[in-house]
């Protein structure tokens, strides 16, 4: 033991080699197993699995005491290819799963990711990216609509959905380009196909590797992989609600948006959550008459009651046309001497003469293919596949992260997910020995008209949380970039703003704003709810004018809130938010 460190207090080549045979000899194995226990005591169990084939856990643990950035050499974790094919191997080449293989990897391990589509997964390629392209050519047509207040003069302008589509497009291919560039420079492995789990004769799990669809003309062989680690990330899929075979027939999903070769005319949006008002926003904004169907009263029903209330009121603003308790679409009739649809609500009202059907009624997991069952893993409501908090499912080392657990379904809660699940299972850090991520506090925006920022609890929330001791800040107003319009007060769009506190230290537990810029003001609140700030924070915090977020560090009444800070507890490696005195 006295040579072992003395040998790892200098870092050469001869010395590791030195460490590799001293603790492959069985004099040393044995001198050292009475420290096993202790050993065992500071690195996790599910670190010391991933030492093997001759490295004792005690000869790990004073090589990992050198300062190496802690990245895990390839004979450190031992003979992987004797046993395995792939240290982790990857299900789903989207967000959460390249990020957790690019972070293991980066760690020195082998590491295989499986797809059958375009690298990037839902958010770069129907999702986020293209979403907010498209809201950025909205937001232009808004300013255009409105630049007469600041003295230009209105020409013919005119929008071309091809252009836009055309340049969406390219950037989505070279971002795919930029995915499959950085996992080749990390050492990572492409398997193109479709991915399912099956158990070999010693009832270990399995990754079979089939043809796609697109690739079954070409009889590619089906191939089975052991991997040490298995990652699910396959993420979610639109969900067309049960009905009438119409509906689907004559109707488009959310990601089928994104192939729409011009702008419709006229269009019905079905829906209720952000995907919905997003979209409807969207193509108002660049010209379409737009109608939004709703199964009850209004959309966002899960969002604080400030922010669906004044987005219904924007929206009826804009000229969206809103159908309340609908329950749904009953079906839908298809004229085909004009090309145009008639759709028929559950309630009996009926729209004419519509181009194009979105439905965007929510998603579902992308699990069907995989097998889950003949494994042995469990689901829950919905066909999500269940996990704890380390992101591990019911079978030993087989993981999921992302859309498909159906926790928190954001792309940078995925990869956040993914990372701290590689730093776990890969890292030498002593750090990440229980890395996990906190599904608490997440900000959240939706890209509507006019956008949505919201972290932690509604004031209905919080209320039944904490009780009394809710106090709840909140303020109403019209940005200054209507300050030069000449309309009535009335007629000006408004931001609102929520804080709720709780406590007697009145920690912010939720903020809520709706308004121009509310996508970009968010993400600095965000971190100061995650280490439990307070209103004295918000009210402490000098405030940058002109502008709408000021308004969140100077709510009436200011400064008279109790002077408690709310510093008490990091905010890293997934901690618990604190919570309020009482």
């Amino acid at each position: 033991k006295q040579t072992m460190s003395y040998y790892s207090t200098i870092v050469t080549p001869l010395n590791i080699f030195i460490l590799i045979l001293l603790s492959s000899s069985p004099f040393f194995s044995n001198a050292i197993s009475s420290d096993e226990n202790e050993i065992d005591r500071r690195i996790p169990k599910r670190q010391l699995r991933n030492h093997h084939n001759g490295l004792s856990a005690a000869a790990y643990a004073s090589i990992a005491s050198i300062d190496t950035k802690f990245i895990r050499p390839a004979f450190l974790r031992g003979g992987a290819a004797k046993q395995y094919d792939f240290d982790l191997l990857v299900i789903g080449a989207g967000s959460g799963g390249i990020a957790s293989a690019r972070r293991a990897a980066s760690y020195g391990a082998k590491v295989a990711v499986v797809e059958m589509g375009r690298l990037g997964g839902t958010c770069v390629n129907v999702g986020c990216v293209p979403k907010k392209v498209m809201f950025n050519a909205a937001t232009i047509a808004e300013m255009l609509h409105d630049m007469h207040h600041y003295g230009f003069e209105s020409g013919t302008v005119q929008f071309d959905w091809g252009y836009i589509q055309r340049s969406r497009d390219a950037y989505i291919a070279r971002l795919n380009k930029i995915y499959d560039t950085n996992l080749s420079n990390s050492g990572v492995t492409k398997l193109i196909g479709r991915a399912s789990l099956a158990k070999d004769a010693d009832g270990n799990v399995e990754v079979i590797v089939s043809p796609s669809d697109n690739d079954s003309a070409t009889n590619s062989p089906q191939r089975r992989y052991r991997a040490k680690h298995i990652l699910i990330a396959t993420g979610g899929a639109p969900t067309i609600p049960s009905g009438d075979s119409s509906i689907k027939k004559h109707s488009i999903t959310s990601d089928d948006f994104f192939e729409l070769q011009s702008l419709p005319k006229k269009v019905v949006v079905v829906g209720a959550g952000y995907i919905a008002v997003e979209l409807a926003g969207i193509l108002q904004a660049l010209g379409s008459d737009t109608s939004l169907v709703l199964r009850k009263e209004k959309a966002l029903r899960n969002f604080d009651e400030i922010l669906s209330e004044a987005l219904d009121v924007e929206m009826q603003r804009q000229g969206i046309n809103i159908f309340r308790n609908t329950m749904g679409v009953s079906r839908i009739k298809y004229n085909k001497s004009n090309g145009l649809k008639k759709i028929i609500l559950n309630n009996g009202k009926v729209i004419k003469d519509v181009d194009v059907v979105i439905m965007a009624a929510g998603r579902s997991p992308l699990v069907d293919s995989l097998g889950l069952q003949d494994v042995g893993i469990q689901q829950k409501d919905g066909g999500y596949i269940d996990v704890n908090e380390y992101s591990e499912t019911s079978v030993d080392r087989v993981y999921a992260v992302g859309d498909v657990c159906g926790n928190v379904e954001l792309t940078p809660m995925a990869i956040a997910a993914g990372r701290r699940l590689a730093d776990r299972l890969f890292s030498a850090n002593p750090d990440h020995a229980h890395a996990k991520v906190s599904y608490e506090n997440v900000p959240t925006v939706v890209f509507s008209h006019p956008p949505i920022g919201t972290i932690g609890l509604t004031e209905n929330e919080a209320i039944e949380k904490y009780g009394e001791s809710v106090k709840v800040y909140s303020s109403k107003f019209s940005n200054m970039w209507y300050g030069p319009f000449q309309i009535e007060a009335s007629e000006k769009p408004k931001t609102c703003m929520k804080l709720v506190c709780a406590g007697k230290n009145e920690q912010v537990v939720g903020l809520h704003v709706i308004g121009i810029a509310a996508d970009e003001l968010l993400q600095g609140f965000g971190v100061a709810m995650k280490m439990g700030a307070t209103k004295a924070d918000f009210d402490s915090t000098i405030a940058i004018h002109p502008t709408a977020a000021e308004e969140l560090v100077t709510l009436f009444p200011w400064g008279l809130s109790s002077q408690e800070t709310g510093a008490k507890v990091s905010p890293l490696n997934g901690n618990e938010t604190p919570e309020p005195d009482q």
